[in-house]
């Protein structure tokens, strides 16, 4: 799949892609104020926009059936795309407000769990076995 990052913030730009990456997929960064941008988003199969800039991605860009998640925030309840005129193209969008909040909340309080757990586990361990760090008076080669 082509995912086309449109941002490049270390906060979410870089990530996302990175993670596409990851996964597989070929990502092109974009910003802006990228020549063209029009034609790097109509090549996607994945939208991602996080630029922070509002409505700058048009919805007539949207190759049909891709995915758009639109991470942007703006003045009067926008995002970085053109909801309305997307949603007819895309195979799957997120709306702004109400769409990537509420899954970051979520995956906020799932990895909030998770390492409430991992501590416990750790606290655990720690009272059943001796923590202190040093040479073992057992092991003859430490006494050298």
């Amino acid at each position: 799949k082509h995912a086309v990052v449109v941002g490049r913030s270390p906060i979410l730009g870089l990530p996302m892609g990175m993670l596409l990456l990851r996964r597989g997929a070929t990502v092109t960064y974009c910003h802006s104020r990228t020549v063209d941008l029009a034609a790097h988003v109509a090549s996607a199969d994945v939208v991602i926009a996080a630029v922070g800039v509002p409505e700058l991605i048009k919805g007539a860009w949207i190759k049909p059936g891709a995915v758009v998640i639109d991470a942007g925030y703006n003045e009067g309840n926008v995002g970085d795309v053109e909801y309305a005129a997307a949603l007819p193209h895309a195979g799957a969008i997120t709306p702004v407000p109400g769409g990537v909040g509420p899954m970051t909340v979520a995956v906020l309080l799932e990895q909030t769990l998770a390492a409430a757990v991992r501590a416990a586990e750790v606290r655990a361990w720690s009272e059943n076995h001796d923590s202190r760090v040093g040479p073992d008076p057992a092991i003859a080669s430490d006494r050298l």
